[in-house]
């Protein structure tokens, strides 16, 4: 074993010299160990759920990995979940311990993406999001302003909820929620939505096609379902690798997404999990806001539709 390999755990840990990513500015030892220093802060929002990594290796595009690859331990937890887009199962990976954590850093796992829904029960997702994306060019500002506009919405139904930076330029809006399936969960995301965007019409749209937003904050109602959203802790692919972090509402527009990284987040959490302390108790969605979200069209199948409509009308000569 050379100088640059080590095991932690009855992992074997290898190349732990070379550069993580072009432009990464660290070293693959720096995710292993940032991953091992909160192993406790960030399992508990892993654990139980189906698991979707990005990975990256020398020379290669980073790459989304959902099915375990055959090499994979047979001491990692997996679950079969069938997959209707592509007509197979797929073995996803369960992270519910430190030892599975850190076979995923040697396999330069940066980004953890777990489901909304535990494997026990993929049909009841646990939170309701709201992903506050900012148009190209827009700053972290702009999303926050946006996610204040999702706390109004939500105090305005009755609800609660946390937010964490997303780790890149955008912000994630989490209501634990319980008693709804995921129908019910979808509507009621799709109206919070379109409340957050009447709230400033302005700043806010929830048009799902990109060319229609026309410079606004994208206020994001589909991550719902089968939906996965970066875990809470997570470092993110991009330079000084940042990491996804809980901040108090007070706080938000005093913070910015540069401020928590590999480097500077172990120690932010050393003494407690921030989220767990941030995140209110599970609440029920109030009948009204599902009616509501029940007649709005859902995005994905609107877009498919009016995409369908436009080339036709590109086609057609006038």
């Amino acid at each position: 074993m050379s100088g640059a390999d080590e095991t932690r755990d009855g992992v074997a840990l290898t190349n732990l010299d070379q550069p993580l990513f072009d432009g990464s500015g660290v070293r693959k030892r720096d995710l292993v160990d940032y991953l091992d220093a909160v192993a406790d802060r960030l399992v508990p929002h892993l654990r139980g759920r189906p698991l979707s990594v990005v990975r990256v290796r020398p020379g290669q595009p980073p790459f989304m990995q959902k099915n375990l690859p055959r090499y994979t331990p047979d001491w990692v937890r997996r679950v079969p979940i069938w997959a209707e887009a592509s007509r197979r199962e797929i073995a996803y990976a369960l992270c519910d311990d430190r030892r599975t954590l850190l076979w995923f850093a040697n396999q330069r796992a940066v980004e953890f993406h777990p489901t909304l829904a535990t494997a026990d029960d993929l049909s009841r997702p646990t939170h309701l999001v709201l992903d506050l994306d900012p148009p190209e060019g827009g700053g972290f500002g702009a999303g926050v302003r946006a996610a204040l506009l999702v706390r109004q919405a939500l105090a305005d139904a009755g609800l609660a909820g946390a937010v964490k930076t997303s780790g890149a330029k955008g912000v994630h809006v989490f209501v634990p929620v319980e008693g709804s399936d995921a129908e019910e969960l979808a509507a009621a995301t799709r109206a919070l939505a379109a409340r957050a965007e009447r709230l400033d019409p302005k700043l806010a749209t929830t048009a799902f096609i990109r060319e229609d937003r026309g410079g606004k904050v994208f206020v994001d109602p589909t991550r719902t379902g089968g939906a996965t959203v970066v875990s809470v802790y997570s470092p993110r692919l991009r330079p000084d690798v940042p990491v996804s972090f809980p901040v108090p509402w007070p706080e938000l527009e005093s913070v910015t997404p540069a401020d928590f990284t590999i480097r500077t987040v172990p120690a932010l959490v050393a003494q407690r999990d921030l989220w767990a302390d941030l995140l209110p108790a599970p609440q029920r969605l109030p009948a009204d806001l599902i009616e509501e979200g029940r007649a709005i069209p859902i995005p994905r199948v609107q877009a498919m539709h009016e995409g369908r409509r436009r080339a036709r009308a590109r086609r057609t000569p006038t």
